[in-house]
């Protein structure tokens, strides 16, 4: 392994490219705000930034508004001492809690319900927008010429956007019930995203990775079948993966909760080549995905939160730690992660003593 000290931007390519890193790239990890609340009052410092503190590489994006512009307007519609209804002028109605920092809206009426309402969203996805792109674009550009860390892309979502929009059910059922609207929107969608990126593929060189969104698995499997994965995503996904990779970009990161077990193949057919977060209450085995597909597919996660939580022991840890990253480091194209944000009943020691452990295994120089 390398033995001398690297930035941010060699390190992410040589952990994920298979080189000689000093040591292996660690991406900043998320958590809830009650989480570095809690750590606040337990010990964490409050005068330093939590990246430096903990040691993780510095990896930015390009600052693409990929949303609806402009942004529908709301009003609240029932308010409970729980909960407030919302509806906003798109005509898609939600329901948030107001007492606590989890849970998800639930949806009871989606934005797209028909062609009607899709043509009414649709006009809110202009990717010449000019304020798609930083006021100060120029400024920009300068100041990625000369980077020490990893520069990504927004690279869009071929599932998980018209999910939101469509709702889950909905859509499952209008593969079926109308397909030729589905694909009409899933081009667009492509459409939409290889025109937002153009102008930051053709002025900024060397990007250096580029991230697709997806959501598409719940805890025992995807949302979408392989045969419908392939009947209406598997080309629109191709059409921007070969854009990006004829600019040079080797790295395409893909972020999907879930079991993902049965989508890895179709998404490495398409050449999306680095999965995360690999949460193992859904069954992810970074372990098993390496021994299937070898190097061809990069690792990125696959730390259970739940060993960390209130209750469990340094013991536990260090199990659930050197059972995998030993293994995973050693072979390179992976970068261990807590499989998705770390929740509020993970206390500040735990959290400082996985750390401890991970800079321990994860360092070569």
């Amino acid at each position: 392994m390398a033995s001398e000290a690297m930035n941010a931007r060699e390190r992410f390519h040589a952990t994920f490219q298979y080189g000689q890193p000093d040591r292996v790239f660690l991406m900043s990890q998320w958590t809830f705000a009650d989480t570095r609340e809690r750590w606040l009052r337990e010990g964490m410092p409050w005068d330093q930034h939590f990246t430096t503190y903990f040691g993780f590489d510095r990896i930015e994006y390009i600052p693409l508004q990929t949303g609806l512009l402009p942004p529908p307007e709301t009003k609240v519609v029932e308010q409970t001492a729980e909960w407030q209804t919302v509806e906003d002028e798109l005509g898609a109605v939600s329901r948030h809690w107001t007492d606590r920092e989890f849970g998800m809206p639930q949806w009871l009426v989606y934005p797209v319900r028909d062609r009607d309402s899709w043509e009414s969203l649709k006009k809110r996805l202009n990717p010449d927008a000019p304020n798609r792109y930083s006021e100060y674009w120029e400024d920009l550009k300068r100041c990625y010429r000369n980077r020490d860390y990893s520069l990504g892309i927004m690279a869009g979502s071929f599932y998980g956007w018209i999910r939101n929009w469509i709702g889950m059910e909905h859509l499952a059922l209008w593969y079926y019930d109308c397909p030729d609207l589905v694909h009409e929107m899933t081009e667009y969608v492509t459409d939409f995203v290889l025109r937002l990126m153009d102008r930051a593929l053709s002025e900024i060189p060397d990007i250096d990775h580029a991230l697709i969104w997806e959501d598409m698995a719940m805890k025992t499997g995807s949302l979408i079948s392989p045969k419908l994965f392939r009947e209406f995503m598997m080309a629109p996904l191709k059409r921007v993966t070969k854009v990006l990779n004829d600019y040079g970009i080797q790295i395409i990161m893909l972020d999907s909760d879930g079991n993902v077990d049965e989508l890895i193949p179709l998404w490495l057919e398409a050449d999306v080549n680095l999965i995360f977060p690999l949460e193992v209450a859904a069954s992810c085995d970074p372990v098993a995905y390496r021994e299937q597909f070898g190097q061809e597919l990069r690792l990125l996660g696959g730390i259970d939160k739940r060993v960390l939580r209130d209750g469990c022991t340094k013991q536990d840890i260090e199990q659930e730690v050197m059972s995998k990253v030993p293994q995973l480091v050693k072979q390179g194209g992976f970068s261990p992660m807590v499989d998705h944000a770390v929740p509020p009943d993970v206390p500040f020691e735990n959290f400082k003593y996985y750390m401890a452990l991970i800079d321990e295994v994860c360092t070569f120089a």
